[in-house]
């Protein structure tokens, strides 16, 4: 791709993004797609362009490093599979406004605002902090890329058949009957089958089975809350708080909600944590002002995502991604309050409508 189009910085922006959207539904861990996957070879191409993070950061290093974060976050909202959060999420609103959400809905609903503000990232960045390099010698990336990674194993060809087949059982999950957990589970099967990985690698894998312990604790206690009627409890207890439930919600309270949703994330550094505590207050919040449950659980489900944007300690790539040195607090924040509040923006208008049409098709809800 970068021989074929990466003759400018704008252009290498885009090859990332491109790169993300096609990785992402089978990798729910921006963390691994973010810091281990895409920073690295960004920030191989910004050397390569002469872009130093001590020097030079400007000639084009700062756009893609910015880039690289942004995008793993816009396309983390995109995918139910594609952020490990997204499913803890779902999993806490179902209880609450009883929208269920399957893996093609979750794409739909997220396609027309996700894909359109996933786009418009690399341009608005490059507009912010415009490189001083604009030309770039795709062909010297290439030849030292190339030289580096080697031919293509066996093993890599059969992990890109599985990831085919694992997107294609979720793509049609909706008229196979089989769940998207049941399409991983194989996919990790088949992976482990054809060598691709080993069981050790699964062992030794401490981030993979502490998301797996901590998130799925948290579903089995959002699970027992709710057979407790604690949900219920917690509606009633705060319309008595706000007036007895007269309040109307409507479009303005759901702006409200996500708003607070966005702005509140400079107070988290992890998207789990902020899932755990916030999530069901604001679902709560939403259902006893009368919110359309349905715009409430996919802007809440999607806000998640962007809204973890604004700082550079929002999520696990983005300590990473900032360590690499070529932006500073400012920078980072500036971008991140643009891109996180356009964003924002998009999904309450655009979104809202998009959401709208699908229910009235019968596609969501």
């Amino acid at each position: 791709m970068i021989r074929s189009f990466g003759g400018t910085t704008l252009r290498l922006g885009y090859i990332n993004t491109v790169l993300d959207l096609l990785i992402s539904p089978g990798m729910p861990s921006v963390t691994a797609r973010g810091g281990g996957i895409m920073t690295p070879i960004m920030n191989s191409v910004s050397k390569a362009i002469g872009s130093d993070p001590g020097t030079s950061p400007r000639k084009g290093g700062l756009f893609l490093m910015l880039n690289t974060y942004f995008t793993v976050k816009n396309t983390g909202m995109i995918f139910l599979t594609a952020m490990a959060p997204n499913a803890l999420a779902l999993s806490l609103l179902i209880p609450i406004l009883g929208v269920e959400v399957s893996w093609m809905q979750w794409f739909a609903a997220a396609a027309l605002p996700g894909l359109l503000v996933t786009f418009l990232t690399p341009l608005v960045l490059y507009f912010l902090y415009r490189p001083e390099v604009t030309k770039v010698d795709r062909e010297e990336i290439v030849v030292k890329g190339l030289a580096e990674m080697g031919p293509m194993k066996r093993s890599e060809k059969m992990l890109l058949v599985i990831f085919a087949l694992a997107l294609l059982g979720w793509i049609t999950g909706d008229f196979t009957g089989i769940s998207a957990a049941a399409v991983a589970l194989a996919a990790m099967v088949g992976c482990i089958v054809v060598s691709v990985i080993s069981w050790d690698n699964i062992l030794q894998n401490k981030g993979g089975w502490n998301t797996l312990i901590w998130y799925g604790g948290i579903i089995g206690l959002s699970s027992a809350l709710a057979k407790a009627d604690f949900f219920k409890w917690l509606a009633a207890y705060f319309s008595e708080i706000i007036g007895g439930g007269q309040m109307q919600g409507g479009y303005i309270m759901l702006a409200v909600i996500l708003t607070v949703s966005v702005a509140i994330r400079y107070l988290f550094a992890s998207g789990g944590a902020y899932i755990a505590a916030m999530v069901p207050v604001f679902a709560t919040v939403g259902a006893v002002t009368n919110v359309d449950p349905l715009l409430l659980t996919f802007g809440l489900l999607f806000s998640n995502s962007y809204g973890g944007m604004l700082t550079h300690y929002g999520s696990g790539p983005a300590s990473i991604i900032y360590g690499t040195g070529y932006a500073t607090t400012k920078q980072w924040w500036t971008a991140g309050a643009v891109i996180a509040f356009g964003s924002l923006i998009v999904h309450l208008t655009l979104g809202v409508a998009w959401w709208k049409m699908l229910n009235n098709m019968g596609l969501i809800g």
